[in-house]
């Protein structure tokens, strides 16, 4: 009886070690298994975006500012409104609101024909948002246009401020634009 409870003893001893060394295999397999999920599950962080370089965006405007005084020299009303997005609006003085780019394109029609017509903007500031989706622009302006009883050159100085929006292309596209006269002829 001895010698079978020996038997016995080794026995449990025997499947002891078994379910132990199986617990242990479950555990290591488990603990494996929720490793990898993890790995497997973090994302890698997306690569931080280049540092926006709001000088180089700054001189894109300026750039943009001076073509469209050699547009409005040349008295092509087609590439000046192509400064404008197709929602700009453009507002003068005695007039309603330009409410589009087609709109600012047929408004600055009756100009061109205008021989005494002179247009200049003298940029002085440009902002660019920290975001680099939006800007603006301020600065001098001075026109010379035909006076309406006179035919005589006229110039008008004055001030004006543009608000510009980043395209999807990297350009930049008038948004707002709004003058004022400083009453000075």
């Amino acid at each position: 009886m001895q010698k079978n409870c020996g038997l016995l003893a080794a026995a449990a001893r025997s499947n002891q070690n078994r379910v132990m060394s199986n617990i242990h295999n479950i555990a290591l397999f488990s603990l494996s298994a929720f490793a990898f999920l993890m790995l497997s599950a973090c994302e890698q962080a997306p690569a931080p975006a280049p540092a926006l370089d709001l000088a180089a965006e700054e001189a894109k405007i300026r750039e943009g500012e001076a073509q469209m005084n050699k547009d409005w020299a040349a008295k092509d009303t087609a590439k000046i409104a192509a400064h404008y997005a197709e929602d700009a609006i453009m507002m003068v003085p005695a007039g309603p609101p330009m409410k589009s780019k087609a709109a600012i394109e047929q408004g600055l029609k009756p100009f061109m024909g205008d021989p005494n017509l002179n247009l200049v903007a003298t940029t002085q500031r440009v902002e660019v948002s920290k975001a680099g989706d939006l800007a603006t622009s301020q600065g001098t302006y001075s026109m010379t246009m035909s006076d309406a009883k006179s035919k005589k050159p006229a110039t008008e100085k004055g001030t004006y401020v543009t608000v510009y929006r980043k395209q999807a292309d990297g350009s930049w596209k008038v948004i707002e634009d709004i003058n004022t006269p400083d009453g000075s002829h």
